[in-house]
């Protein structure tokens, strides 16, 4: 898989299929994101939203279907971290390691993938460190003194310190109040245009799916039932859409209880 300039979709899934055990979780899910754009799955809870991105970053062999990254199919552990190498992830409560610093959390992969002196890796993660609002000052800290909100930043900085052509966004206003929230999805959006890379964010959150979406796709019962434009999400026509996003517990889709 090359670093060549990317045209057409950079990730695609085409039919992907995943059960565990009986559970049928993805039933032939079709994907496809390209670069600058920014896609939102929503769903209930048990959808399939967290398997299809793991599916995605090859870290949940599908059980049937493929999965394609800048057009090249990523089938393989070489293909595999060829798109890692690529791709940048927030995770749902950012994951930071307590043990080391934040200047390390955000290099992590520059330190211990790509062998980067600590020096020069510090001077590139206090410079993305600044790209999120934090100042220098916080680089030699340790996550547990930062706040939810900061925490956030630290991991958006450690997704976006590789200028990946690919982010993953898992849940990233988790557990933030709604006016950090909103300053979180800016940056999301300000890092992401920045960089023009392409995202791939799954959330409950409709206020961050109003901010940081270009496209929405809805995924029921381990398939996407609609797609299409932001702007289209209150009059999309489609009841599982309709029931999501006004929040009902009457409609289509059964309550998770």
């Amino acid at each position: 898989m090359s670093g060549n300039p990317i045209s057409g979709p950079i990730l695609e899934l085409k039919n992907a299929h995943k059960a565990f055990g009986s559970k049928q979780v993805l039933r032939g899910v079709d994907l496809t994101v390209a670069r600058g754009q920014s896609l939102v799955i929503i769903g209930g809870s048990g959808t399939g939203k967290s398997v299809t991105i793991k599916a995605a970053l090859g870290l949940l062999p599908l059980d049937k279907g493929e999965v394609r990254f800048a057009g090249e199919a990523a089938n393989d552990r070489k293909s595999i971290e060829a798109l890692r190498r690529r791709t940048g992830m927030l995770f749902q409560g950012g994951a930071l390691f307590d043990s080391l610093t934040v200047w390390e959390n955000v290099a992590f992969a520059l330190i211990y993938r790509d062998r980067m002196g600590r020096g020069k890796a510090k001077k590139l993660a206090i410079e993305n460190l600044a790209k999120v609002r934090l100042p220098a000052s916080a680089a030699d800290l340790r996550p547990a003194e930062l706040s939810g909100g900061m925490q956030k930043r630290v991991a958006l900085a450690r997704a976006i310190i590789a200028k990946p052509d690919l982010i993953f966004f898992d849940e990233p206003t988790t557990g933030l109040d709604p006016i950090t929230a909103d300053a979180v999805n800016n940056l999301i959006v300000e890092q992401v245009k920045a960089l023009g890379a392409a995202a791939v964010s799954i959330t409950h959150d409709m206020a961050s799916v109003r901010k940081i979406a270009d496209e929405v796709a809805m995924l029921h019962e381990g398939k996407i039932v609609w797609r299409g434009p932001v702007s289209a999400l209150d009059n999309s026509g489609n009841p599982y859409i309709d029931q999501f996003v006004n929040g009902r517990a009457e409609g289509p889709i059964q309550p998770a209880i």
